[in-house]
Order: C-alpha cells, then structure tokens, then sequence
C-alpha cells in the first residue's frame, strides 16, 4: 500500500484550535479523518502537523480536511 503525507503548517490553522496543545489537535483530526472512513495517523512534529494516510484515499481525505478548514 502506497502513503502520502500530508502537512500542515501551525500558522496556516484556523481559529478554533488551541496551538498550544498539538497533540489534542492531531487528535482531532485523525478522529474526524477515521470517522470518514479513512485510516489515518496524525502528529505533532515540532513546527507543523503530519497526516499519513493511504494514498488510495487522498481524495476523501481532501474533502474532510477542507470541511474542518485546515486546506
């Protein structure tokens, strides 16, 4: 199975998120991505958020990550 990698920059999150708790926020997102239906790990990596998911799935990816605003 082929992964892609998703990143997100800290500053480029929208209002709503507590910055100064990244892991809580790589929660969230990995939640909202395997309620979707897709099987997703989020973290925190010191200056952004990394998303690895099944490449096979980038699409439906794409439309929850632009639903919660982070693309």
């Amino acid at each position: 199975m082929t992964t892609t990698t998703i990143r997100i920059d800290y500053s480029t999150l929208p209002e709503g998120f507590d910055l100064s708790r990244p892991d809580a926020i790589a929660e969230v997102i990995e939640q909202a991505l395997r309620e979707s239906g897709i099987p997703a790990e989020a973290s925190d990596v010191l200056s952004h958020l990394k998303i690895e998911l099944p490449t096979a799935q980038l699409g439906a990816a794409s439309r929850t990550l632009a639903e919660m605003r982070l693309i």
